[in-house]
């Protein structure tokens, strides 16, 4: 044993975190040790405050503190549009567009056979009987543009359209200020396919 048994407990348990190896969480684990006792009590505190308090909202399936969350709860919101994402975090990246006015409906994950991810692991019979009251009219499938995203956002197309509810997918393509010569096929393919005139 190298390290006193709770500076390696501390380790161990930081390496728990998506992204932390054993280099970083001995990094993060030391930088803690280091801090004043009123800050690390602070962290430690808001990690047990937003455990305890943060669950998902029952109408769009995100992560609030309130139930329902304040998109859902927004009366001048457009309630007629649900944009269908993966994560949480997803939400927070189209809201700061500012362009998005409508709904959300968070997934909680993508179609993934390879690891055993199937239809009842995410969140998709929330977001059909969202559909059931005919108010909604467009569901926008954002789905992170890999395998598992398109095949989640193909099967999620497949049960609403019979619903006549118009399904669309968000644009792919270049990003602003890349190079074309640095794209690869598909990411131009999709640029080209999602051209509109100007």
């Amino acid at each position: 044993m190298y390290y006193a048994e709770p500076i390696a407990r501390l380790i161990e348990e930081l390496t728990k975190l998506p992204g932390i190896g054993p280099k970083t969480a001995q990094r993060l684990a030391f930088h803690l040790l280091h801090m004043d006792k009123q800050t690390v009590n602070r962290i430690a505190a808001s990690i047990i405050e937003a455990r305890d308090k943060v669950r998902y909202c029952s109408v769009c399936c995100n992560l609030t503190d309130q139930d329902p969350c304040s998109v859902c709860s927004n009366e001048a919101r457009d309630h007629s549009s649900i944009c269908v994402v993966q994560e949480p975090r997803d939400v927070v990246a189209m809201e700061k567009t500012r362009e998005y006015k409508g709904l959300y409906h968070v997934l909680h994950g993508a179609l993934n056979p390879m690891e055993g991810i199937g239809i009842e692991d995410i969140r998709v019979r929330e977001l059909m009987a969202r559909l059931g009251d005919g108010k909604v009219k467009e569901v926008i499938l954002c789905t992170n543009p890999n395998t598992e995203g398109e095949t989640t956002a193909m099967y999620i197309a497949r049960y609403i359209k019979p619903l006549g509810v118009k399904v669309t997918r968000i644009a792919r393509g270049l990003p602003m200020g890349g190079d074309l010569e640095y794209a690869d096929e598909v990411t131009l393919a999709k640029a080209f396919e999602g051209r509109r005139e100007i």
